[in-house]
This record gives structure tokens, C-alpha cells and sequence, in this order.
């Protein structure tokens, strides 16, 4: 009798163990955190402007990623605590 066969790939296994892990509650929780991670840097690159270093050096970068994302925090800070408001005199 002639049977069929399916073939297998090689890394199928790592393929089923990988699935596996994302039906996990654990693996939701660390694509949310990820999300907040990669929209931070997104942001980075897109509104500040931080797509090439225009310092050269490991310490020149790392000061100047260091100044963007200051930058950034301040913003948030200055939308979560907005500035008084002063009242005009007519």
C-alpha cells in the first residue's frame, strides 16, 4: 500500500514551544509593557527627531539619548501637572 506522508520542518518543535508561550497570561502582560516601550521610542524617532545621533562616541551618544529622553519626560510631566492658570484684569 502506498502511504502519504506529511513532512515536518526542522524547527517545528521551536515553532509549537513559541506558540505555546504566547497563549500564556504571563506573555500578554509583557506585550502590554513592550507596547508602552516601543511607542516611547517611536516617539522618540518621529517628534524629537532622534532617527540618526549627531554626536559621535559612546559617551556623546549616550548623553545625547540621555537629553531626548529628558525631553520627553518633561513633556508628559508638563500634560500631567499643567502650569497655573493667572487672571487677567480687564
Amino acid at each position: 500500500m502506498d502511504f502519504r506522508s506529511i513532512t515536518r520542518e526542522e524547527h517545528e518543535d521551536a515553532r509549537q514551544a513559541a506558540r505555546d508561550i504566547a497563549k500564556t497570561g504571563q506573555y500578554e502582560v509583557s506585550m502590554k509593557l513592550r507596547k508602552k516601550v516601543e511607542m516611547l521610542f517611536a516617539h522618540l524617532k518621529r517628534i524629537l527627531g532622534l532617527n540618526r545621533l549627531r554626536l559621535r562616541g559612546p559617551c556623546d551618544a549616550n548623553d545625547e539619548f540621555l537629553l531626548a529622553a529628558t525631553a520627553q519626560n518633561l513633556r508628559k510631566l508638563a500634560k500631567i501637572f499643567p502650569a497655573p492658570q493667572q487672571s487677567r484684569k480687564a
